[in-house]
Formats: structure tokens, sequence, C-alpha cells
């Protein structure tokens, strides 16, 4: 499949990547799914609009379109469970996040499917991280990688009750440096949402594997809940009511937040 990895080049020292906006189904796996809705339930929605105006602030843009129900490049392609001991989906999820199945009986990805799939999608964006890394580092020195995510408010498959709208994730500060988690969730912390640092998501193999502050690298994870830019209905959804559209005037106030958060991570990166 081509065409499943974008790249938009900025010349500041900011990378936001978007592991899982992708929607597409490579044909030769799209009919092994229960449905394609099913398999596209759990994308990031609409999150690559939403941080649309990261290009203007000169940062570089990494999407992928490959839909993280076929691969998700934000696992360790070995397969090791980031979070032990708690629920969480796979490298090529076999359940939705509510447990439903993804697959057809008997069409579930064996393992020579998956080490095709890591070496189609998962190693080539991972590359390409490491490509953009280097090339700011050289100019600049220091580099902030900001990993965007979102995710349904209340799935209690994987959490309990209602998640903070912002879920600001270093593992535990150790992917970038304290005062640049402390100022992003601090500016989270000032619009009114709810916010914690390090909760539930504390990032995910992007921040973890790329993150290294000692060499200049300060990776951070912006998880949020749906209902801080979309009219989401909490619970569970179906196909008829989820995804909900996008609606710029109705996201504005976390859209306001997003750019001072990034406004922050720049002013880290390029501090003197």
């Amino acid at each position: 499949m081509t065409g499943w990895l974008t790249i938009r080049e900025g010349t500041r020292p900011l990378i936001v990547t978007f592991p899982h906006t992708g929607t597409s189904l490579p044909d030769t796996i799209a009919s092994h799914f229960v449905s394609p809705e099913r398999a596209r339930r759990d994308t990031d929605w609409w999150i690559d609009q939403l941080y649309a105006f990261a290009a203007e602030m000169g940062a570089t843009l990494i999407h992928t379109a490959i839909s993280r129900s076929v691969i998700d490049v934000n696992r360790d392609p070995s397969g090791a469970s980031l979070y032990p001991g708690q629920n969480t989906t796979t490298l090529c999820p076999l359940t939705t996040f509510d447990g439903a199945p993804l697959y057809k009986s008997g069409q579930e990805p064996n393992d020579a499917d998956i080490s095709r799939r890591r070496a189609a999608f998962h190693t080539p964006y991972h590359h390409a991280i490491e490509d953009q890394i280097a090339r700011l580092r050289a100019a600049h020195g220091r580099v902030v990688l900001y990993d965007a995510h979102s995710i349904r408010s209340q799935i209690p498959d994987l959490f309990e009750g209602l998640l903070p709208v912002f879920n600001v994730g270093t593992n535990y500060q150790t992917t970038c440096a304290p005062a640049l988690a402390e100022k992003v969730t601090a500016i989270c912390a000032a619009s009114g949402e709810t916010t914690v640092l390090d909760g539930r998501f504390r990032g995910g193999w992007t921040v973890r594997h790329h993150g290294a502050p000692a060499s200049g690298v300060h990776a951070i994870q912006m998880e949020l809940s749906c209902r801080g830019y979309l009219r989401e209905p909490i619970g569970a959804v179906t196909d008829a009511d989820w995804p909900v559209p996008f609606d710029a005037d109705f996201a504005a106030p976390m859209t306001d937040t997003l750019r001072k958060v990034l406004a922050a991570c720049l002013a880290f990166a390029e501090m003197p």
C-alpha cells in the first residue's frame, strides 16, 4: 500500500505525530474484519484537524493513514505490553476498546501476518520519526516530539469512571525534562478542564522509544478525552452515533489551549 505516510517538514524544533487518526484498511486485510466501521471505531477521530494549526507554527507533522486496527504504531514492536496488569490492546489488536472482536472467526492475524505488517508500516513510521528528529537536532540541538491522541471519555474495559480531559504522558517524567512536563500540565489545568500528568495514559511506545532528554530529545504524549473537543455521547457508542462530526467552533476552546501547549513546547526547545 502506497501513500499511507505523510510528512510535512517544518523548520522549528517541534514534531507532532498522529499515530491513530488513520482509517485506511489495506485491501488484503479489510475483508477479514467483522466490518470496516468496527475496525475504525477506536480511531483518534479528527485529531489531525484539531491540530491543523501546528503547521502554521512551523512544526513538522507526521501522519499515518493506516488504521490502528491493522497495526498500532504506538505499541512495542515486540508485542510486550506497555501497561502490565492493565487491559490494553495489542500491536495488532484483536478486539475493540470495548472488547468486541475485530476479526471474523478464524481470520485473525497470525505471527507471519503481524511480522509483515510490522515491516510494512510500524518500522518505516518510526524510521521517519528518527529521520525528522535527526534533521531538526542538526539545526537546533534540542527538539520536542509531541504525540497527539484522543480517546472516548468512558471505556470501562480500559479505565474506571470518566477520564480527565487532558492526560499528559511522560512515563513518569523520563521521556522529557520535568520542567516541560510541568509547564504543559499547568497550561492544561489553567483551562479549567480536568488534567492529570502520568495517569492512566503515561505515554506509549513513541515517547518511550524516542524520548531521550539527555540527548536533547524531549517527548510528550497528549491523550485528550473526546468530550473536550467533540459533542461526544458519553458511554457505549454504535455505528449510528459514532463518530460525531468535527465542529471547529465547538472545539475552539480546546484549540486555544493546545496552541498554548505547542507554543510552550517550542519555547522550551528554542531556549538558548
